[in-house]
C-alpha cells in the first residue's frame, strides 16, 4: 500500500511531517449517518480514529486526531467540531477546519483555547513546557482555538437526521464527554479507551475518584455501537463491550495493588516511587512521563491512605501499613 510519510501542508501554509507512517486508504465503517474513520493501528496513541456525522444541516466531527489529515473532504466540509475533551492529540486536525465552530466542554474549554490553558491543563513541571510545546506543534499540528465555546453536560446538537448528546464523564479530564448520537445509537467513549494501558489520569486536571465513578456508569449509556478514540475502535457487541470495560477498570486496582509491592521493601518518597514508575515501563521516555508519573502515584497514595493500606509519616514518606 501507498504510505504518508512526507511533509503536509498545514491551512496556514506552515509543513509538518508525520510523526509515524500510516497507510492508506483510511479503514472505515457507517452506521447509517455516523462514519467512523480508523487511524493507524486502530487509532493506537499518537494516532486516534475519527467519528463523522452527517446530518442532513449540519456535518459535525468529533475531535480531529491525525488521521483527519488523510480523510479529506468528508473530515474537511464540516462545520462543526465538538471536542469530546482536550489533548493534543484531540486536536491534531482543528488546523484544516479554521472556520468551522468548535466547542468543548466548559471545564477544558481553556485548554483549547491557549498554550498556556493547556499547559495548567496538562500540570506540567515548568522544566517540561517548552519540550512540550514544541513536540505538539512537530508532531500534532497543534494550534489554539481561541474561537472555541464551551458546552455543558446534556447539551444538544440537531443535525438534521441524527442529534447529539453530550454526557459529562469526567476522570480522564475535567471536561471529558461522551458523545452519544441519536436515533443511531453511537457512543463514542472518547479516552474511555478500553486499551490494556488502561484509564489514564495523569494530568493536573485528571481524577482517579471522578475515573472511577465514570466507569460505573459507563455499561447505563444507551448504545448499540461503542466507538474508542484509540486502539480498540468499535464494538457491536454489548457482551464484548462489558468485558473490555471491566478488564480496563480492573487495571486501576492492579495499580493499587503494584504500588503496594513497590512499598514492600520499605518507605519510599514519592520521587522514589516516580523514579520507579508505576504506569510506564522504565525504558519509555516522553516529556510528560515523571508528571504523569507523580500525579498517578500522588492519587494512588491517596485513597492507599484513606483506606489504611498506606501510612505517611510526615516526613514525605510512605509505608506499607
Amino acid at each position: 500500500m501507498p504510505v504518508v510519510n512526507g511533509p503536509l501542508v498545514r491551512a496556514d501554509g506552515e509543513r509538518f511531517r508525520y510523526p509515524c507512517r500510516m497507510t492508506e486508504p483510511v479503514r472505515r465503517l457507517d452506521f447509517g449517518r455516523v462514519s467512523v474513520f480508523f487511524g493507524e493501528k486502530s487509532g493506537k496513541y499518537p494516532d486516534g480514529n475519527q467519528v463523522v456525522v452527517r446530518g442532513s444541516d449540519t456535518r459535525a466531527a468529533f475531535d480531529t486526531p491525525l488521521v483527519a489529515n488523510r480523510i479529506g473532504a468528508e473530515l474537511d466540509d464540516a462545520e462543526l467540531v465538538i471536542l469530546g475533551h482536550a489533548h493534543e492529540d484531540h486536536m491534531a486536525g482543528l488546523h484544516r477546519l479554521p472556520k468551522a465552530a468548535v466547542q468543548v466542554h466548559e471545564r477544558d474549554l481553556d485548554a483549547v483555547r491557549s498554550w498556556e490553558g493547556l499547559l495548567r491543563h496538562y500540570g506540567l513541571s515548568a522544566s517540561a513546557a517548552a519540550p512540550m510545546l514544541a513536540k505538539i506543534r512537530r508532531e500534532f499540528f497543534y494550534a489554539p482555538r481561541p474561537d472555541a465555546t464551551g458546552y455543558r453536560d446534556g447539551a444538544l446538537w440537531e443535525l438534521g437526521g441524527s442529534r447529539v448528546r453530550a454526557i459529562h464523564m469526567p476522570g480522564h479530564t475535567s471536561g471529558h464527554c461522551v458523545l452519544l448520537v441519536e436515533p443511531e445509537g453511537v457512543a463514542f467513549l472518547g479516552d474511555i479507551d478500553l486499551s490494556g494501558f488502561g484509564p489514564y489520569y495523569g494530568d493536573a486536571t485528571s481524577s482517579l475518584p471522578a475515573f472511577r465513578r465514570t466507569l460505573a456508569r459507563v455499561a447505563d449509556l444507551p448504545a448499540t455501537v461503542w466507538v474508542t478514540s484509540h486502539h480498540r475502535g468499535v464494538y457491536t457487541e454489548r457482551a464484548g463491550f462489558l468485558e473490555a470495560l471491566a478488564a480496563f477498570t480492573a487495571k486501576i486496582d492492579e495499580r493499587s495493588d503494584r504500588l503496594l509491592d513497590m512499598l514492600a521493601d520499605g518507605p519510599k518518597t514519592l520521587d522514589e516511587l516516580v523514579a520507579i514508575r508505576l504506569i510506564y515501563p522504565s525504558d519509555y521516555e516522553e516529556v510528560w512521563i515523571d508528571d504523569a508519573e507523580r500525579r498517578t502515584i500522588e492519587q494512588h497514595l491517596e485513597e492507599l491512605v484513606t483506606a489504611g493500606r498506606v501510612a505517611a509519616d510526615g516526613q514525605g514518606r510512605f509505608a506499607r501499613a
